[in-house]
């Protein structure tokens, strides 16, 4: 029943998906990239949240949460903050050059050299570290949840195999096929369904905990917990407190705000009014995201005692404990959309970088857009095939993973870097970009891969010498052996503005640039955008407040 389940929901959100796409002319750029730029506020707000919201960060997320406490919930509400930044500021340029991807503003501001490196520098973060890492941790999920290995009386590997190349071509098939729309209607479709889903464990472990009442079950929650209801990280927490106002928000204002995988929805939209909408309607859901993503994690450290060996099974572990099993099949259709919604996200995006800046670009320059989608679509088949041979391989890797992460800032300060300096100066020249570009990459692999693991050992080495021994003392020394991987991120983002703005003093552009407004949308701003804008951040400082 569990699996009929399952099945019938998947199915239901590909007959929509499909019943809603099948007249968008995706033989042209814009129809198959950017959905015909017909995309409505609900519709980008369900994508942005579900192409965010995937396996390793609902279960990754709580886990941290079981461990640190309310303080990883930075990592939703300042999200919250950096979409209402690029509501109000980068969205309008953005539709007002009619971009479909941010590389191709770099062209425009910077050289074509630099939307090609900037292109590379995407794809390569979406190829090595997202595809295969979104596959491996999705299958994880859905062979544990139905317990393939016994269902099928096959090898844990094998079943891995199995679900990974499930998720690859059936995300395949929506991301290349079906094209930008595709992905968002079966994206917003899920999110609801993900919503509920979420909500039904906290609630139903509230339930448990104050023994069928639910207000009972959150006092006793936060009464028996204080030390777990604090929104002010410590030293040795992994966000601490002080890098909201260093990296953390340069991390957040990159993810919603130049990362193509996610602001690809908002170039989509028909008008700015329907992206800005669906912008901050997201940014507000997001405020309450903690409720799918920290508090289960606090719940499952009250109802397990905090006895759990690994910290990544609390979610998983609390779901068997509190779900009904009359929901499993259902939750775990949730799931498998939010999986999906990752992958076919990337997915969709790595195309959209190879066809308009790769291909269009440098292999055949007077190619029709038909021709441009086409062969676009090819490397996205060669893209899905190559990460699903790859996937089931980073279980050998041990923790690739958590490594892989830290990974995103070699190049997300320097993109962030080269836009924003781009769009705030009228002379900074291409060749400031490519400086900045490889200072960026070059200066953050010193500082995180030859100087943190030199200081680091190190410090412990002292440490341990000196007899400090325990977890907690240790922890705290290599907190303090090197800076936060965020302030490096915040410290390389001002080394390289100062860089190119020297450059752009010594060798400033001949011409100076000029935006021009190409009307394939209207960029006539919703009325309420400012408003609504100061509300949200109103609401992520008072909860901020509430628990320190």
């Amino acid at each position: 029943m569990q699996f009929l389940t399952f099945i019938a929901f998947t199915v239901l959100v590909g007959v929509i998906s499909y019943l809603a796409t099948r007249k968008t002319k995706e033989s042209t750029s814009d129809g198959y990239f950017l959905g015909g730029r017909s995309l409505t506020a609900v519709v980008i707000a369900g994508s942005l949240l579900l192409t965010n919201l995937s396996t390793e960060q609902i279960v990754g997320l709580n886990g941290s949460a079981y461990q640190n406490g309310l303080s990883v919930m930075v990592w939703e509400t300042l999200a919250a903050i950096a979409m209402v930044v690029t509501a109000l500021f980068l969205l309008p340029r953005y539709l007002k050059g009619g971009l479909t991807t941010i590389p191709g503003f770099l062209e425009k501001r910077y050289d074509t050299s630099t939307k090609t490196l900037t292109s590379i520098l995407f794809l390569s973060g979406y190829v090595v570290v997202l595809l295969p890492v979104i596959l491996y941790s999705g299958s994880l999920a859905i062979s544990g949840m139905f317990d393939v290995p016994k269902l099928l009386n096959i090898s844990h590997d094998q079943s891995i195999w199995i679900c990974v190349w499930g998720i690859g071509i059936i995300g395949a098939i929506y991301a290349v096929f079906g094209g930008l729309k595709a992905v968002v209607v079966s994206d917003s479709i899920n999110a609801i369904g993900l919503l509920i889903g979420g909500i039904l464990i906290p609630f139903f472990g509230l339930l448990i905990i104050g023994d069928g009442d639910l207000l009972n079950g959150l006092s006793i929650l936060t009464a028996e917990n204080p030390e777990k209801f604090n929104s002010i990280g410590t030293k040795t927490d992994p966000v601490p407190f002080h890098t909201i106002f260093t990296g953390m928000m340069l991390v957040q204002l990159f993810y919603w705000g130049t990362n193509q995988q996610i602001i690809q929805r908002a170039l989509g939209a028909k008008d700015l009014k329907e992206g800005q909408k669906g912008l901050l309607l997201a940014s507000f859901i997001k405020i309450l995201g903690p409720i799918i993503v920290v508090l289960p994690g606090l719940i499952a450290y009250h109802i397990f005692e905090g006895n759990l060996e690994n910290v990544d099974s609390a979610y998983p572990m609390l779901v068997k404990e509190v779900l009904p099993s009359s929901f499993v099949g259902f939750f775990a259709a949730v799931l498998f959309g939010a999986i999906l919604s990752s992958f076919n996200s990337v997915l969709n995006s790595s195309v959209t970088l190879f066809g308009i800046d790769i291909y269009k670009q440098h292999i055949n320059k007077n190619a029709e857009e038909k021709t441009v989608v086409k062969y676009g679509k090819i490397f996205g088949i060669f893209l899905a095939i190559a990460s699903m041979f790859i996937a089931p391989l980073i279980a050998k890797a041990g923790s690739l993973f958590d490594y892989l992460q830290e990974i995103n800032g070699i190049y997300s300060i320097p993109i962030l870097t080269i836009i924003v300096v781009g769009y705030l100066t009228k002379r900074v020249p291409a060749i400031a970009a490519k400086i900045g570009l490889a200072s960026g990459c070059l200066l953050y692999i010193i500082s995180q891969f030859i100087l943190q693991p030199y200081f680091v050992s190190n410090a412990l080495e002292s440490a341990k010498n000196s007899g400090i021994t325990d977890k907690a003392g240790l922890a705290l020394v290599e907190a303090q052996a090197y800076p936060h991987f965020l302030d490096i991120m915040a410290i390389l983002f001002v080394l390289n503005i100062i860089i190119m703005l020297i450059i752009g003093k010594i060798k400033p552009r001949e011409i100076a640039y000029v935006e021009h407004y190409t009307e394939q949308v209207d960029i006539t701003p919703w009325k309420y955008v400012k408003q609504v804008s100061i509300a949200i951040c109103v609401i992520v400082i008072s909860i901020y407040i509430y628990f320190a």
